[in-house]
């Protein structure tokens, strides 16, 4: 299972001193060429509290976020719990090369969680589980894969289908999909949540098996980078 990775800290400051994780200042950059985010879902919380976890039937909430972009059930859930969540600092789409920024108290809530759909796919999202915030002061970043919430075929058909159960894909935002493609597949073989294969598409904007460009909408792990800063 790959984890998403903490790489190495920048401190502000000459040395380092304890402090209590709680304002984070948050930096999310979108690293595709051809991939549209959904609004986010951002949250610190306590240690018993996942928005997902890899190996396991994705929540109905995270069903609806990963096949339609809702953000309202994880949001919900999280609070739910306790959590600090911050739903949509984009304002809506984070297109590609994008980035949006956010500031959290966490006061003493110690993990970060981070949801959002990738269009164009069928339920494909971007996480972070339960990432443990440093109590360091400085600047950290976080490298985040795509994974499948496993509860829909990768079809890769663009026809406004969005809801739960619901075959298809929502949209293509950059108005550069295709249509009458016949379908990539009706199965799916994994219904746990799992690293994401990948759009697989074709090159035929009016037919063809796939409604996703194979020149535009495939991407490699890590499809966001998040800067996170502990002050």
């Amino acid at each position: 299972m790959r984890l998403n990775k903490i790489l190495p800290i920048t401190l502000l400051v000459a040395g380092s001193f304890a402090v209590q994780a709680q304002q984070l200042d948050i930096t999310i950059y979108n690293q595709t060429q051809g991939i549209t985010f959904t609004p986010l879902v951002v949250a610190a919380h306590d240690m018993n509290s996942h928005i997902f976890q890899v190996g396991q039937a994705a929540s109905p909430e995270l069903q609806a976020q990963a096949e339609g972009g809702d953000p309202a059930g994880v949001a919900g859930l999280l609070m739910t719990a306790g959590a600090v969540v911050n739903v949509n600092p984009a304002g809506g789409l984070l297109f590609p090369g994008g980035d949006t920024s956010l500031s959290m108290d966490t006061g003493s809530l110690g993990y970060l969680s981070l949801t959002s759909m990738l269009l164009p796919t069928n339920d494909g999202f971007a996480g972070i589980d339960a990432w443990k915030i440093p109590t360091t002061a400085g600047v950290y970043w976080i490298d985040v894969d795509a994974y499948d919430a496993g509860t829909e075929a990768n079809d890769e058909i663009i026809n406004g289908g969005g809801a739960p159960g619901t075959p298809g894909i929502p949209a293509a935002p950059g108005m550069d999909g295709g249509m009458n493609g016949s379908g990539v597949t009706t199965q799916e073989t994994n219904a746990l949540i799992h690293i994401h294969p990948g759009n697989i598409g074709d090159d035929d904007p009016n037919g063809g098996k796939s409604d996703v460009d194979n020149r535009i909408h495939r991407w490699l792990n890590p499809v966001l980078r998040v800067r996170v800063e502990v002050l």
